[in-house]
């Protein structure tokens, strides 16, 4: 089959190389999946589990993504929940082979049942922006109903999904990003707008939860802008300073069945959009992980037609 591998962690996006791979092979509650789309986030070629496996031996060269759509071609032994021939869409784990590959192997918990009138690339730009957007509110920011939530990156693959689904549920949503980021985070349901280069954060202050996908300076300057008792929720790794009488929590995003087919229903009935900037063949994949000019929304590779 063909797969895009990685071997040179220093290389990152640019060590990307198209080769030929043996068809995977099932393990037990696995399924191997004929992929249709692969969503792919260029951070993840920073994280140990692209490069190493649970043990922390080398196991490159490795398969990169994590996301994906498509239909269950092979079951593992005992798995269960899932058929051939299924339509599905989910998130992959760490340490193993990913996505951008016309097959993967994957366990079956970490795949949700993808309804016939979603489309395969709709469904593989989900998984990691819709469950790290659910799980940053609803679980680890406990979001109740009428706070005020600041999102960084409101335009972005996960920003623009937490400032929908916060906006859903209730909350007063600024959004932050670049000057150029404004309508689209605007649109997505942002009440204001911080541009992060001209305007002053801190008159963004006063906020219930801050919800940061940067980091650095800007994670610190956000936890000075949270009421007592609030929220910072990062995925940007430790925060560096933590909200005055408050909470701070960094966490990675877990594949979860029961989420995975709430966020797609919503997508079903409109009430969640994605943002996909830029859809692209296999073949195409490194030129397009590499491109000349910035691409907004998110890159989905679309594998089998």
């Amino acid at each position: 089959m063909k797969a895009i591998v990685v071997t040179d962690e220093a290389a990152g996006t640019a060590g990307m190389t198209l080769v030929e791979r043996p068809e995977p092979e099932p393990a037990g509650n696995d399924v191997v999946v004929r992929v249709h789309a692969s969503g792919f986030t260029p951070g993840e070629l920073t994280w140990p589990g692209t490069w190493t496996d649970r043990l922390g031996r080398d196991r490159t060269p490795s398969i990169p993504g994590h996301e994906l759509a498509g239909v269950v071609s092979a079951l593992g032994y005992g798995t269960r929940g899932l058929s051939v021939g299924q339509r599905v869409f989910g998130l992959t784990d760490w340490t193993r082979d990913g996505t951008l590959a016309e097959y993967t192997a994957v366990e079956a918990r970490n795949l949700a049942p993808l309804p016939g009138d979603v489309d395969f690339i709709v469904g593989a730009s989900l998984p990691i922006s819709g469950l790290t957007a659910w799980q940053g509110l609803f679980v680890h920011g406990r979001f109740q109903v009428g706070q005020s939530i600041l999102v960084h990156g409101a335009a972005g693959g996960v920003g623009s999904m937490v400032t929908q689904l916060a906006r859903q549920a209730g909350a007063y949503v600024i959004g932050t990003g670049r000057a150029a980021d404004r309508q689209t985070a605007l649109d997505f349901g942002a009440r204001e707008f911080v541009d992060l280069d001209d305007d002053s954060l801190d008159d963004a202050g006063g906020v219930d939860l801050v919800f940061d996908v940067i980091g650095g300076d800007i994670g610190k300057r956000s936890a000075r802008l949270i009421r007592p008792g609030g929220m910072l929720v990062t995925i940007a790794g430790p925060p560096e300073a933590r909200p005055a009488d408050g909470l701070a929590v960094d966490f990675v995003v877990e594949a979860d069945r029961a989420q995975l087919s709430e966020i797609v229903e919503r997508v079903r009935d409109g009430r969640l959009r994605t943002n996909i900037g830029r859809v692209a063949p296999l073949d195409d994949a490194v030129a397009a992980f590499n491109p000349t000019e910035r691409i907004k929304g998110k890159t989905i590779i679309r594998v089998h037609p």
